[in-house]
């Protein structure tokens, strides 16, 4: 009977031991102590400190609210496939997160999102506010999945003291580059990125959307073989295979032309918005202060920027969402993005803040209306979850093009063909 009563003591103490664990574990799960609720934001190395600075002026507006940052990889790939680790176990780790400009179809698809449009609708956000890319970008199925949080758009640089005013068509450049070359002002008149790699595809885009061209509809339907997208390549196979770009120019991606830019060897270059930085660095260029930036040359139906940039959205495993919601839209609203425009150099996607004056302040380009017309021009890259496998196609077949291999006609159609099977549609 002793061992008997020892026993069940013994059993008592172990239960209760575990219950009390239990709900020390709870408690810690739900939030602190102190009753503040901690909420964990990945995103990936922070070399500005904006998100610190967010951080502290988001916390002392809900001081109920603590946000741990957690380091991801810097590298993209890395970053994504964490994320996608994590979530694929349905882990509520994070609560809050970055994601690519091209990620929002996927993650959606695999019930990785949380759906944000309740969220949106209960607090009135103005989604008009935003440039309407971006907002398209993370919109699956009619429903929003993510808030854009900087925006970033293929650009127009020029060297102002070789050319009096930036081309307005493709005509327009490659008469301008062509003068440029052959005047002696530079060894090239224009630089692009023409690798086999996401960059080709991003200035594939730009041309067949400057002449109506697209690639899926808005129910992923493929619709790239037309007139009009086989007239953009056409006229982007025209400026690859022309004098006045590198002959090696289907190995270059950003590093490559935008080093060619800053040591003094083109008139124009397509690039990212960091380039103007770039160019201005007296560490690095020999063009400070000779480089202005305007919209890409339009076609027949105008003019037209691939999107990138970064958006913020909720884990949908998240055990605290309603404050999630909270940070996810002070980071995506305007008090945030005025901070890592300012902090960070990031160009917003909230387009009132163009008008703000501490941050036209913070960058030339920002005040720059060539600029602005631009990212606010910036169309996304097909809005799908298995978008890897058709930029896998569209890079390849598009090298072909601008090197010699097959003509735009036979691209066009080789990419539908390819596109229909993947897509199913």
């Amino acid at each position: 009977m002793k061992l008997l009563r020892k026993a069940i003591i013994a059993g008592l103490a172990v239960s209760l031991v575990m219950s009390m664990t239990a709900c020390s574990t709870e408690e810690n799960a739900e939030g602190s102590k102190d009753g503040k609720v901690k909420l964990v934001y990945a995103r990936g190395k922070d070399v500005t400190g904006e998100t610190y600075k967010i951080v502290e002026e988001f916390e002392k507006k809900h001081p109920n609210i603590d946000v741990e940052f957690k380091e991801m990889p810097s590298d993209t790939g890395q970053n994504h496939n964490q994320l996608v680790t994590m979530f694929s176990s349905k882990s509520s780790e994070i609560d809050v997160f970055d994601l690519d400009v091209i990620w929002p179809a996927e993650f959606a698809q695999a019930g990785y999102l949380q759906p944000l449009d309740r969220y949106i609708e209960k607090d009135k956000i103005n989604m008009g506010d935003y440039i309407p890319g971006a907002v398209d970008a993370a919109k699956i199925n009619g429903q929003q999945y993510a808030l854009p949080k900087y925006v970033d758009a293929g650009l127009l640089f020029y060297r102002k003291d070789l050319i009096s005013e930036p081309p307005k068509t493709w005509d327009d450049l490659i008469k301008i580059a062509k003068e440029a070359k052959r005047g002696g002002k530079a060894q090239y008149g224009y630089l692009m990125q023409g690798k086999q790699y996401e960059g080709l595809v991003c200035n594939f885009i730009e041309f067949i959307s400057s002449y109506g061209g697209k690639i899926l509809d808005e129910n992923g339907s493929v619709v790239i073989n037309s007139p009009e997208a086989v007239k953009g390549l056409n006229k982007m196979i025209e400026v690859a295979k022309s004098d006045f770009v590198p002959g090696n120019v289907s190995t270059f991606t950003e590093p490559e032309s935008h080093t060619a830019f800053i040591e003094g060897q083109s008139a124009m270059i397509r690039n990212w918005p960091y380039q103007y930085a770039l160019a201005q660095d007296p560490k690095q260029s020999k063009i400070v202060g000779k480089v202005e930036v305007a919209s890409l040359p339009a076609g027949d139906k105008g003019t037209s920027a691939t999107l990138g940039g970064w958006m913020v959205g909720m884990n949908k495993y998240s055990k605290h969402k309603k404050e999630a919601w909270e940070f996810l839209k002070f980071m995506a609203g305007p008090e945030g993005q005025k901070i890592s425009a300012i902090k960070g150099g990031k160009a917003p996607t909230f387009l009132p803040l163009y008008d703000d004056e501490a941050v036209k302040k913070a960058s030339p380009l920002f005040a720059n209306k060539d600029f602005v017309n631009g990212v606010s021009s910036a169309v996304p890259r097909p809005v799908s979850p298995i978008y890897p496998k058709i930029s896998d196609v569209i890079q390849i077949e598009v090298s072909k093009a601008i090197t010699g291999k097959q003509s735009a006609e036979d691209t066009i159609k080789n990419i539908e063909t390819q596109l229909k099977e993947i897509v199913k549609k």
